[in-house]
């Protein structure tokens, strides 16, 4: 937010005669744990009085609203030792988004904390939701204000949600790159504006209202020319970014997608292949580059970061930063499964009608077949096994740059064990010691290096026997711990905690 957006927002929000439901004043009142309730209690008063988002605003007294200035900095506050917007990430149910600005009033320093309206269900700090009542905060459970509050909150899912209303048949296809949408579903551009409506219609790519028609949230991410011209869709573009080191000292170069997911999704994908390292190969006669990383796991992992994303969370979109020894794509929400078990469960997407539509325009693969793609490709090019986390509310996946056997340290053999030996499951196959050595490239005569590896994953609870009662090592095969077969009298295995 530059100075004169601050400005107009500090004019806006002092315009009001006092305290609001969604609106809180404070000097220099910092205490950490009440302003995860302040959270909560704007989030779900905004949504109850029909607003967009609340605020919290340090620096300016509240019955006179003269600006008194203040030092609280919630970048900087902590909680028990933990940072403050860590702590409040973890503990609001569902995410909150927090934007943190910070301005200038009449000489004095002033902060303000924007908090999204509740969405999907209210919101709660701690496990308790709270609701301001005139300017008092307290707890929503019980209060009439809760009935109120459940019955109003929008159970349309986000894709369904407008992105933009009333709008005229002239001014919709302009916002949107619909040639696109028919390419990639290979489908004749129809001749006139009405049959094109009718098919984004048929997508719920946009809807007909009684005052106009309306670009649905599914229809602006996919398509649109611009994000930026979608206020609430804005935060959700693309990020790449490029840094010199292996570190985030210092930035290379950095891009902002702004078109929808859809229609720029093969410029996003072949931008981040142009920034890729790239490994120098000497033949008998040529000297020629190879790429790094296989182009079909850059490009499914893409795609899934933008599947399954929770795009209800604002102010964030998918994150792509490509260091010199690896590349970590982010999105924003946790998983909606277990990350060890990417390979064998089919996805759960909280976007099913933005991932239906992707996958009928080829962006990505068949339910359950993209993470096999993924492996087999990383296995093929023998790269160190890629690390499935989820980090401060976040899914991220991180491939790395080739190592030797010899370079990779324990926690990476175990997990490029575990993985090999689901993929080799889910091929109806079994992880053998053979099969492991060629997974890391070494020689037959180095048959105890890949015992070593498997002893360590089958400790770690990662693989175990495919027999259980083979006693012969030298033909012993290996399943991951999810497809342990139940041994007599003592029940299923259970998975590494």
């Amino acid at each position: 937010m530059n100075e004169a957006d601050f400005k107009r927002l500090m004019e806006t929000l002092l315009r009001e005669s006092r305290e609001t439901p969604w609106l809180e004043f404070k000097c220099n009142y910092a205490h950490p744990e009440r302003i995860g309730e302040y959270v909560s209690a704007l989030s779900n008063s905004a949504a109850l009085h029909d607003r967009d988002e609340g605020y919290i605003v340090w620096g300016i007294e509240d019955r006179t609203r003269k600006s008194v200035g203040t030092t609280f900095d919630p970048n900087t506050a902590k909680i028990g030792g933990q940072p403050l917007l860590m702590h409040l990430a973890q503990n609001l149910v569902p995410a909150v988004q927090l934007e943190v600005f910070e301005g200038v009033v009449d000489g004095h320093r002033v902060v303000v904390v924007r908090v999204p309206a509740a969405s999907t269900s209210p919101v709660a700090y701690k496990d308790e939701r709270f609701i301001r009542i005139g300017e008092s905060k307290t707890a929503l459970q019980g209060r009439p204000e809760e009935r109120t509050l459940f019955a109003k909150l929008d159970k349309t899912p986000f894709e369904m949600r407008s992105a933009l209303s009333r709008l005229s048949e002239s001014e919709v296809l302009p916002l949107l790159d619909y040639p696109a949408y028919f390419d990639l579903l290979k489908v004749p551009l129809p001749e006139n504006r009405a049959a094109i409506l009718e098919h984004l219609a048929a997508d719920r790519l946009i809807r007909s209202e009684p005052d106009g028609w309306t670009i649905t949230n599914l229809g602006a991410l996919l398509f649109a020319k611009s994000l930026t011209r979608f206020d609430a869709l804005s935060r959700k573009v693309v990020r790449v970014v490029v840094y010199k080191n292996d570190d985030r000292s210092e930035i290379v170069k950095q891009q902002a997608g702004d078109k929808g997911y859809a229609a720029g999704f093969i410029g996003l994908v072949r931008w981040i292949s142009d920034q890729l390292p790239q490994n120098v190969h000497i033949g008998e006669a040529l000297r020629r580059e190879i790429k790094m990383y296989p182009d079909v796991a850059i490009r499914e992992l893409v795609a899934n970061a933008l599947i399954h994303q929770d795009i209800a969370i604002t102010g964030t979109g998918p994150l792509v930063e490509i260091f010199p020894h690896r590349i970590e794509i982010t999105n924003p929400g946790r998983p909606l499964i277990d990350p060890k078990r990417f390979l064998d469960l089919p996805p759960i997407s909280r976007n099913d009608k933005l991932a239906s539509l992707m996958r009928r325009m080829d962006i990505c693969e068949e339910l359950g077949s993209g993470i096999d793609r993924v492996l087999t490709a990383i296995e093929i090019f023998q790269l160190p096994a890629p690390d499935f986390a989820v980090t401060d509310g976040n899914t991220r996946v991180t491939l790395f740059a080739h190592r030797s056997f010899a370079e990779m340290d324990k926690a990476e053999r175990v997990r490029a064990a575990y993985q090999h030996a689901g993929l080799m499951y889910i091929t109806q196959k079994r992880m053998t010691n053979e099969s492991l050595r060629g997974r890391f490239g070494l020689p037959d005569e180095e048959y105890t290096k890949a015992s070593a590896v498997i002893r360590d994953s089958l400790d770690a609870g990662v693989i175990v026997p495919d027999d259980p009662e083979n006693k012969a090592p030298r033909h012993a095969k290996y399943v991951p711990f999810w497809a342990a077969r139940p041994i007599a009298g003592v029940g299923a295995t259970g998975g590494p905690s």
